[in-house]
């Protein structure tokens, strides 16, 4: 029997507006969640694993706050979840394609439906996001992600050989890899943290999940959905804790087969190096696929609308505080347009409001964790006391009460700053002006100041100009915009990743970071196969 996948749309985004009744749904589930307090277990093989190593999951935004306590897995239930991957494989890899993507087809129709709020509602109170931002994130993203990545793997498995010579028959089969995968998600968004287990089980691989200790709380929710949706044990083992500590037991197994992470380059570096250091003891070569840093940029052109472009530098720099791998972190923008592109940020900042989730007047939240805040504050105070870097707008920091940083611009005299270098992963924009008959060699500047590749934005109105830029900056953004933030990447629109420093450019979103959880192998069956081993030419 042939099942086809039905042809994917974008999940469509609630505005969450006031009067609507999904914003009043929304507005009653955060209450509901915000006075309650969970308990959350490892999930390993289907099992409920109390470790009795507990942590908080907080707010954010009110520290103070505790939304549940979940428990930290050591050593044992490390090796529990890798056996328990082990252990599925072979009736998960068994299963008929179709049937096993109809799980995450159930699942985004779930999430789109009666987990919509609970997983909207958890992203905003555990990673501080407002509700646009969640609903672009843990509804739609993740909805999207489960729709259209079936629809791929239909797209591979039917890749078939073009020709099979009379009497023969060539086929193609997409196997999953040997052994298990471990994915490593961030906190930034609760998409990535469903898509990276998600992506490679689809393709009949287990999974062994070690989320992000700052996202816990969204991550149990996703494993309840998966589960609800029919996810058989142990196929993907959800398993909270220190990454120090379990990266290495989890590495070093014989049994790895591959690697899907999104976080900082410096983690994804020590994960390749300990990767390619145990090479002689894996069965195969794990495949690893990684989403890393980005210092992402805006390059704005003196034909550019600078209205536009200011609003794409509002937005593109401090929506969900900047703490996006594709936030725009360095604007290089000509003289002409410098004072003009000021006065509308002047005009704009003052407006956007900060503070606790539940206010939806609130354009900007808190920053992730007390770690983040120092560092992100760091930048901020190095460039108050520096000679050639000033503060033009915001610059203020409290974590009293949540860790809370304003929205902030820094005037870079030297275009290789410390902040026009380096990823910050909050909100600041730092920004370098240059004279607009040096065009080209800021672009330049713009392709050789940074490590990174992921993504990037130019402004124009001159064609010519966009030309030049799209050729002068190809090989610094995996996702390159023409007048329009560098943030936004939207499923089966925008495949997503970038180069150079910023990972491997598997694009999620896309059949391209499929290919990488399968295994290809070629079948030819001869129908008349020869009886004599004696070729013509020897007659």
């Amino acid at each position: 029997m042939f099942f086809k996948v039905p042809e994917p749309k974008n999940e469509p985004i609630f505005p969450y507006a006031p009067g609507t009744p999904e914003r009043d749904k929304l507005q009653a589930t955060l209450k509901e969640m915000y006075n309650s307090q969970i308990e959350i277990p490892a999930l390993i093989g289907g099992k409920e694993v109390f470790t009795g190593n507990l942590a908080n999951c907080i707010c954010p935004h009110e520290h103070q706050h505790i939304l549940g306590t979940y428990h930290k897995v050591g050593e044992k239930e490390i090796k529990m979840a890798i056996d328990s991957a082990l252990a599925a494989k072979r009736e998960w890899e068994e299963m008929p394609y179709y049937h096993r993507i109809a799980i995450f087809l159930k699942a985004a129709e779930l999430l789109s439906t009666k987990y919509r709020n609970i997983l909207n509602a958890a992203t905003m109170l555990g990673q501080s996001k407002n509700p646009f931002q969640a609903e672009i994130d843990s509804a739609c993203e993740l909805i999207d992600f489960w729709r259209f990545n079936p629809w791929f793997a239909q797209q591979i498995y039917e890749q078939q050989p073009p020709v099979s010579p009379k009497g023969e028959w060539n086929s193609s089969q997409y196997r999953a890899l040997e052994g298990f995968i471990f994915a490593i998600t961030p906190f930034n968004f609760t998409s990535i943290a469903g898509n990276l287990p998600t992506a490679p089980a689809m393709m009949g691989n287990t999974v062994v999940w070690k989320p992000a200790q700052t996202a816990v709380y969204s991550g149990y929710y996703i494993m309840k959905i998966l589960q609800e949706a029919g996810l058989p044990d142990g196929v993907i083992n959800f398993i909270p804790g220190s990454g120090a500590q379990m990266g290495n037991t989890v590495i070093d197994s014989p049994h790895l087969s591959g690697i899907h992470f999104t976080g900082s380059t410096a983690v994804f570096n020590g994960i390749w190096k300990r990767t390619s250091e145990n090479l002689e003891h894996y069965g195969i070569y794990p495949r690893v696929v990684g989403e890393t840093g980005g210092k992402d940029f805006i390059f704005a052109h003196p034909s550019a609308d600078v209205k536009a472009l200011a609003v794409a530098s509002l937005r593109g720099a401090f929506e969900f505080q900047g703490q996006k791998c594709s936030a725009a972190s360095r604007l290089y923008i000509p003289q002409s347009i410098y004072k003009e592109w000021l006065g509308y940020m002047d005009e704009m900042m003052p407006r956007m409001k900060m503070g606790d989730v539940q206010d939806f007047s609130n354009f900007i939240n808190a920053v992730i964790d007390q770690s983040s805040f120092n560092s992100i504050k760091g930048y901020i105070d190095h460039a108050k006391a520096a000679s050639d870097a000033s503060i033009l707008r915001g610059g203020n920091c409290d974590d009293s009460k949540g860790y809370f940083v304003e929205p902030t611009i820094i005037k870079a005299e030297n275009p290789h700053y410390k902040s026009m270098q380096e990823e910050i992963f909050g909100p600041v924009l730092t920004v370098y002006v240059y004279e607009d008959k040096d065009f080209e060699d800021a672009l330049t500047l713009c392709d050789t100041t940074s490590p990174y590749g992921l993504t990037g934005a130019v402004f124009a109105q001159d064609r010519k100009a966009v030309c030049a830029a799209t050729h002068a900056l190809r090989h610094c953004a995996g996702n390159f915009y023409i007048n329009d933030k560098p943030t936004g990447a939207v499923v089966g629109q925008q495949p997503f990743g970038g180069a150079r420093g910023s990972g491997t450019n598997d694009k999620a979103g896309s059949p391209l970071n499929l290919y990488r959880w399968i295994s290809a192998r070629s079948i030819k069956e001869n129908f008349n196969p020869p009886v004599d081993f004696e070729y013509p030419f020897m007659k």
